[in-house]
């Protein structure tokens, strides 16, 4: 093949996309691992609806976690603390409903969010400590302040209204939960691609010195994200404790892992300048399949922990070879 040729064909395969095929392996994986599922669960029950729709139910508050978390990577930062915020806020909120009523709990549980996100983004911002040792102290913090006000105990929810609404109900086969996932996701992907201040994430990340250099004012968009990352978890934690009509400061824990695991599936990079809130709801859905399509497969939890980490480390190399 001469020369001119070859660049010709390499032409025809960018244009049509061929040779970024990389940023499609979230999609391709997913479709591969449900068609698998499809095939050799089907007689357990693996297409029923109501399963599709338990596996909805199980990633939403994973999701809308990761959403947020798409914007903190995207900025070169990190957040291990949602996990351990999430069963705070449950716990804050589920004491505000038994004192006040719905909206004294959702301003309760929001409130949590705020106050943590601030006082991670004062420590990361103004006095330099990495957001990756000021999230893990918060972890602790949050875990522990969780399991003081409740005693240990879970706080039940008797507020029919609060649970429908924060997770518990649908409208018609529809669960609340993918109406907040699907919502908070469009808000997010329209944030990160269309607005000056997605823009500005993306350039923080993908280089700091440069993007002040830019005018970007770096220590806000990185306060604002933690701002943001912290209240998505205090959200999440409403959502368990409307899901399961109680606060537990059990609740999101370890869901960090999940969290941080389902942006990256999605593409977006660890090491900032890159994110798309699309494919992390796709990374977060492919979690939650492949936690039900195993758990379906009668594996033991050891082997279900080996195939899902293989899985994972898959995909991720996959999908981030192209950052």
């Amino acid at each position: 093949m001469s020369t001119s040729d070859s660049i010709h064909v390499s032409g025809v395969a960018a244009r049509f996309g061929l040779t970024n095929w990389r940023q499609y392996i979230i999609y391709i994986g997913f479709a591969v691992i449900f068609a698998i599922f499809a095939l050799t669960l089907n007689d357990k029950g693996f297409l029923n609806p109501n399963n599709l729709l338990n596996i909805v139910r199980q990633t939403a508050m994973i999701a809308v976690m990761a959403i947020a978390m798409t914007f903190v990577l995207s900025s070169g930062e990190i957040d291990l603390s949602v996990g351990a915020v999430a069963g705070l806020a449950s716990v804050t909120a589920a004491m505000a409903i038994a004192a006040g009523g719905i909206f004294f709990g959702v301003a309760a549980g929001l409130a949590t969010g705020i106050a943590v996100g601030v006082f991670n983004g004062l420590l990361t911002t103004r006095i330099g400590i990495p957001s990756f040792l000021t999230t893990l102290a918060m972890m602790g913090i949050a875990k522990g302040v969780a399991m003081w006000i409740s005693g240990t105990a879970a706080v039940p929810i008797i507020n029919p209204g609060y649970s429908w609404l924060f997770g518990g109900g649908s409208i018609g086969i529809v669960p609340v939960l993918l109406l907040w996932m699907l919502g908070l996701g469009a808000v997010g992907h329209f944030v990160l691609k269309r607005t000056t201040f997605g823009r500005r994430v993306l350039a923080t990340g993908g280089g700091e010195t440069a993007a002040r250099y830019s005018g970007i004012d770096t220590s806000s968009v990185k306060f604002r994200v933690l701002v943001v990352s912290s209240m998505a978890a205090a959200l999440a934690g409403m959502l368990y404790a409307g899901r399961l009509q109680s606060g537990r400061f059990q609740l999101g824990e370890g869901d960090e892992l999940s969290v941080i695991a389902a942006a990256v599936l999605g593409g977006t990079s660890l090491f900032g300048g890159y994110g798309t809130v699309i494919g992390t709801i796709v990374g977060a859905l492919m979690i939650g399949l492949i936690n039900n399509g195993l758990i379906l497969m009668g594996l033991e939890f050891s082997q279900q922990l080996i195939a899902r980490g293989g899985i994972i480390i898959l995909a991720v190399a996959l999908s981030q070879k192209r950052n």
